[in-house]
């Protein structure tokens, strides 16, 4: 099992060497990373925005439902909605989620141009194929989910507004006050290097799993689900080192 692992980070590790080399033609490169970017934006907006303000809602009501008695003043409720959602919730479950929809599509894309044999044909080309099908992929999901996962930090504010204020669970002033409280600018900054960090994992991983798929459906439904539950793993051993560091005294 370690030889196996070591094998496989050593061939991932060569494959990222290989992967930010001066690109032969940088409008190739240009066109894809726009393409991509459409991708992994624009096609993620719908589940990435039901995601974010069910989350708020949910994260809304159960807090309320904890708050027993006047011990904690209820506009404590925006307060810990904005908190959660922007350190943990937001960047994690965000990138959980494009690892499902966006890590398994780039796996199964590259995957099926390694075994129609496209890839073969541009190497003889003299293209750089790792760096071509991976490096527009890293960099527009660097460039693009930051975006969504703030998005999706405002949409879960939003979303506790909409599940405790209509409710009753707290009058709006009091949630608009909690959300304006206590604010600290560094939680934010903790955000963005977890979508930061989250991005390049949920990327590189999945390309890797689809670019080293041996031929076969089964193989590469198969890599294709590899890439999701290897991506998942690394994200959330990545988001506990990230706030071990982040938050040392």
């Amino acid at each position: 099992m370690e030889l196996r692992l070591l094998y496989h980070l050593g061939k991932y590790l060569k494959m990222m060497s290989r992967v930010f080399k001066k690109p032969e033609n940088f409008n190739m490169y240009w066109t894809e990373l726009f393409r991509q970017m459409n991708d992994i934006g624009i096609g993620s907006l719908p589940i990435v925005g039901l995601i974010s303000v069910f989350i708020g809602m949910v994260t809304a009501v159960q807090f309320a439902y904890q708050l027993d008695g006047n011990l904690v003043p209820r506009y404590y409720i925006g307060y810990v909605v904005r908190d959660i959602s922007i350190i943990e919730l937001a960047p994690t479950i965000t990138s959980l989620v494009l690892a499902g929809k966006v890590g398994s599509n780039m796996a199964s894309e590259i995957g099926g141009m390694r075994q129609k044999e496209h890839i073969d044909a541009m190497e003889i080309m003299g293209v750089n194929t790792i760096g071509y099908l991976i490096l527009p992929r890293v960099l527009a999901a660097i460039i693009v989910i930051p975006m969504l996962v703030t998005l999706a930090s405002f949409i879960s504010i939003i979303g506790g507004y909409i599940s405790s204020v209509p409710s009753n669970l707290i009058p709006s002033a009091d949630y608009i006050r909690g959300v304006r409280s206590f604010f600290v600018p560094y939680n934010v900054f903790m955000m963005l290097v977890k979508s930061f960090v989250f991005s390049y994992i949920l990327t590189t991983i999945s390309c890797y799993q689809g670019y080293y798929v041996k031929s076969g459906s089964i193989e590469l439904g198969k890599a294709s689900t590899q890439a999701v539950v290897y991506s998942d793993i690394v994200i959330l051993l990545a988001d506990y080192i990230i706030a071990l560091l982040l938050t040392a005294a």
